[in-house]
């Protein structure tokens, strides 16, 4: 659902730790490589900094992003537009992360984009526990 609504050709649950990125679940339409039990390096993805402060990131376009576009994980996985939301447990802890990623931009930064998203979140959270 995540990708056919934001058009993006990658999607995945991801647990993380302090030291892990295990993927628990993909979607991978535009040959990422990732799948099922494949382990990103933490430092590599923005994923440790979601779980860190609990906020979402989104990043429409990397090559324009303020905040992202000196970041070396957009250029490490040809990323230009990614999403990353906290999975929150009902006592408070971190899961890990929702995300998507494409090679091209994309306008996710939109109120509907960031509802799916926390929901879809809260869903997997839910089935988690």
């Amino acid at each position: 659902m995540i990708c056919q609504t934001t058009s993006m050709g990658f999607a995945a649950v991801a647990h993380v730790t302090k030291s892990h990125c295990v993927v628990c679940q993909a979607r991978d339409d535009i040959g990422f490589g990732l799948a099922a039990g494949d382990e990103l390096p933490l430092q590599s993805t923005l994923c440790d900094t979601v779980c860190d402060t609990g906020e979402p990131i989104i990043i429409d376009d990397a090559a324009t992003d303020p905040v992202y576009r000196d970041h070396p994980m957009p250029a490490i996985y040809g990323l230009q537009s990614y999403a990353a939301f906290p999975i929150r447990l009902s006592d408070g802890r971190i899961f890990g992360t929702l995300c998507a990623a494409d090679p091209r931009p994309h306008d996710l930064d939109t109120a509907a984009t960031r509802t799916m998203f926390f929901l879809f979140a809260q869903l997997i959270a839910t089935h988690i526990e």
